[in-house]
């Protein structure tokens, strides 16, 4: 019997049960995928305070990362993260379809919920501790005038989106560099979230039918603590001709 099983049969008895949390088999299994594709570099676009990259390292990803986070709250705690990584890169700006300055609207969770788009009432209904608070001036940057010093040649991208109905700017930002992409992960709403954002439909729509990329996972995400329905989830999606390994 291992020791976590015999701790889980000590604290049953007080009513008590432990079980793995769910983040960390859903992590093991997104790096299973990034190592079945050979990905050498992340990009993390909506890092946040650098929940995804830390997930991504307890899962023994060890290949490079470059986080984007424009905010300057979230951002101090992303780069004490990253600081002592040498392969773990911080980048101060948000992406989108244009160069230049952007108004961002500041969420109430600590700025996870945060977005260049105003917030719909169905969200804040569900979601009220994530209301808009603030605003902050953030640098935008098309990702396709920033490639070449992103990433090296022959490297193996793999992109990640957590940009709160943004997902579309950050993908027109890219131009043809979409397609150098072996994969990608973005959260999605599958109803309306923030004006003008892109739904779980839509964007399989353009990663499947556009880029070619082959959905391979769906992480669940934010749901209504009334009704218990989900509101959002990441996808993530892979060309399957580009795979390192059958």
């Amino acid at each position: 019997m291992t020791l976590l099983h015999r701790a889980r049969r000590s604290v049953q008895r007080l009513g008590i049960d432990i079980t793995r949390h769910p983040a960390d088999s859903s992590g093991r299994r997104l790096v299973q995928l990034l190592r079945k594709f050979d990905i050498s570099v992340v990009l993390d676009v909506g890092a946040h305070c650098g929940g995804y990259a830390t997930m991504l390292r307890h899962g023994g990803y060890r290949g490079r990362i470059v986080s984007f986070e424009p905010l300057d709250g979230p951002g101090t705690e992303l780069r004490r993260r990253a600081s002592s990584d040498p392969s773990w890169t911080v980048l101060p700006f948000a992406l989108g379809d244009r160069s230049g300055t952007t108004v961002m609207h500041v969420a109430g969770n600590s700025g996870a919920s945060s977005s260049v788009l105003p917030m719909l009432e169905r969200h804040s209904r569900a979601a009220p501790y994530a209301a808009y608070t603030g605003e902050q001036t953030a640098e935008v940057r098309r990702l396709d005038e920033l490639w070449e010093q992103l990433v090296a040649p022959g490297e193996r991208v793999f992109l990640k989106m957590d940009v709160q109905g943004y997902e579309g700017h950050v993908l027109r930002g890219a131009g043809k560099r979409t397609a150098e992409c072996v994969g990608v992960q973005t959260e999605t709403s599958l109803v309306p979230l923030y004006e003008g954002g892109l739904l779980f439909n839509e964007a399989l729509a353009l990663l499947q039918t556009e880029l070619g990329l082959t959905l391979m996972s769906v992480v669940p995400g934010f749901a209504d603590p009334e009704s218990g329905q989900m509101l959002q989830c990441d996808v993530v999606l892979f060309s399957e001709r580009q795979a390192a390994h059958a």
